[in-house]
């Protein structure tokens, strides 16, 4: 089974009248159990090194919530059976069918042949989306000038997301979060 296989299986769900959880956990279970700690400490250091170009007085905070909401989210994918079996939403998952293809191809290209990065990426976003219903930056992530994704009374917001709004190939447009009111 090859990282790339993944966006088959998703085309092959997407073609289904409906898509339960249970549906996206069998699949992100079967590629998570393909991913070793070497594939994770080498997705790792690749964060860190990205993490070069944030700003100091962020860095620390960006590597810890990208390695332990990102790289270490595998294992908590493998051990959840722990989910309620509804259905989800199909429309959201089929619109972010293309995206989740681009954003596994740019990652292909600046990772090697062997890389799992951009199958980590694909898993994180599905199941951070689609299982958890949670937004893809946790919250309590800071942004520059003090910002931060926040939960109000069952509802997300992110200070950032229209930021992103002209950026076809930003992963936020998957993500659940609102834009923050008033920023």
């Amino acid at each position: 089974m090859d990282p790339e296989d993944i966006l088959v299986e998703m085309e092959k769900l997407s073609s289904k009248d409906e898509i339960s959880k249970e549906d996206i956990m069998d699949m992100l279970q079967r590629y998570a159990a393909t991913i070793s700690v070497y594939d994770l400490m080498l997705a790792s250091a690749y964060m860190r090194k990205d993490g070069e170009y944030i700003h100091a007085s962020y860095r620390e905070k960006y590597l810890e919530i990208y390695i332990k909401n990102f790289i270490m989210r595998m294992k908590e994918v493998l051990d959840n059976n722990d989910y309620d079996n509804s259905t989800i939403d199909k429309k959201a998952f089929d619109e972010s069918l293309p995206l989740l293809k681009r954003t596994f191809e740019k990652e292909r290209m600046s990772a090697s042949k062997d890389d799992k990065l951009p199958l980590i990426y694909v898993i994180t976003s599905l199941y951070t989306t689609f299982i958890l219903e949670e937004p893809i930056h946790p919250v309590g992530s800071e942004f520059p000038g003090s910002l931060s994704v926040e939960e109000r009374n069952g509802t997300f917001f992110c200070p950032v997301k229209d930021n992103q709004k002209d950026n076809a190939n930003a992963i936020c447009h998957l993500c659940i979060a609102e834009q923050t009111p008033d920023i």
